[in-house]
């Protein structure tokens, strides 16, 4: 990783000229981005004056960005690429033909000057808007950063460029494909919570209490899959604590600052597949949810439940279809009642 970062950082900055102080700055950034602390509070702890931090500390995020987004945190465009990922929720979580979990988070950010209310949001502080896809193993296939806090959380998603591209058959996505035991075709689809649009891509759990055991149970089956991308999150801010606090700084140094954490925590779980603690997990023998660490900590935000979507009649006949499915004895696990019941 440094013998990369150091070839880059020489060719795009003057702030690093010797290969020998790469170690010392991108400890420097990487302490900044785990912990949280100022500049102010890095120079005293690792003796690097807060004026040299300032400026090398852009640079190495943007090493990182430029040296291993397009490497790691690469959406699929085949429909082979994608068919693995809805390999892996199958397999992983019982959940089929599923392209990834879509969800989002609100990053806390001091309000910028001039910015008016643009940056204040619902849940009543100034933030920017994170959108993710996580695929089964909590890695990110796609970000999207950038939207002030004060937008629509539906059109923060509807005007991201994946969205923009399912939605006109750009994304190289399968359309049409069996469930496992099954003989009637389905489209692969994302799926998420109540703040995105029931599309026939975009599948999402019954938005009311539902009374019928039937769509209990689908709405528990794809909750398994859905949580993949909240727990994403979760562990992306417990490793880099940066999000618990406030950030002060401007809006393109943030996203700057997001951007690079995503890359570093798809990398870690590259490496280090096994290294999770903070996520929610399935006791192996009940399938009983145990919550992950995360929830002793600081809540993180979420995108609130929007109302007033327009709803396809198709997507919900599909809905319905996956429910019966997932209800009978082609697609039932065999503990989904009694978890469904016991709730």
């Amino acid at each position: 990783m440094v013998e990369k970062l150091t070839l880059h950082l020489q060719k795009q900055t003057t702030f690093i000229r010797e290969p020998l102080q790469v170690d010392l700055k991108l400890a420097v950034s990487l302490r900044f981005l785990a912990t949280g602390n100022s500049y102010q509070s890095l120079q005293y702890s690792l003796r690097v004056e807060e004026s040299t931090i300032c400026k090398f500390i852009p640079e190495v995020r943007k090493a990182i960005i430029a040296v291993y987004k397009e490497k790691l945190v690469r959406c699929p465009k085949t429909e082979e690429d994608w068919k693995e990922v809805a390999a892996r929720f199958s397999s992983r979580w019982n959940y089929h033909n599923c392209l990834g979990a879509v969800d989002g988070k609100h990053i806390t950010i001091k309000n910028p000057r001039n910015a008016g209310s643009y940056y204040y949001n619902y849940k009543v502080f100034h933030s920017i808007v994170l959108i993710a896809v996580a695929d089964a193993t909590y890695k990110f296939l796609y970000v999207d950063v950038g939207a002030e806090g004060g937008a629509s959380d539906g059109g923060t998603w509807s005007n991201c460029s994946l969205h923009n591209a399912v939605e006109d058959n750009r994304a190289g996505v399968s359309q049409l494909e069996p469930l496992p035991n099954d003989d009637n075709p389905v489209p692969y689809h994302f799926v998420g919570d109540d703040a995105f649009a029931l599309r026939t891509w975009m599948m999402k759990p019954f938005s009311y209490r539902p009374e019928v055991l039937r769509e209990r149970i689908y709405s528990y089956r794809l909750s398994r899959a859905r949580r993949v991308g909240e727990n994403a999150f979760r562990i992306l801010s417990n490793r880099f604590r940066c999000f618990y606090t406030t950030m002060k700084k401007n809006p393109d140094i943030i996203n700057l600052i997001t951007m690079c954490t995503c890359v570093l925590h798809t990398l870690i779980l590259i490496r280090y597949p096994h290294a999770i603690s903070e996520v929610n997990y399935e006791d192996p023998d009940t399938y009983d949810l145990i919550p992950g660490g995360w929830r002793t900590e600081q809540q993180l935000q979420g995108l609130v439940p929007l109302t007033g979507h327009h709803t396809q009649k198709d997507a919900k006949h599909q809905r319905d279809y996956l429910s019966h499915h997932y209800m009978s004895p082609a697609g039932a696990v065999p503990w989904q009642e009694r978890i469904v019941v016991a709730a």
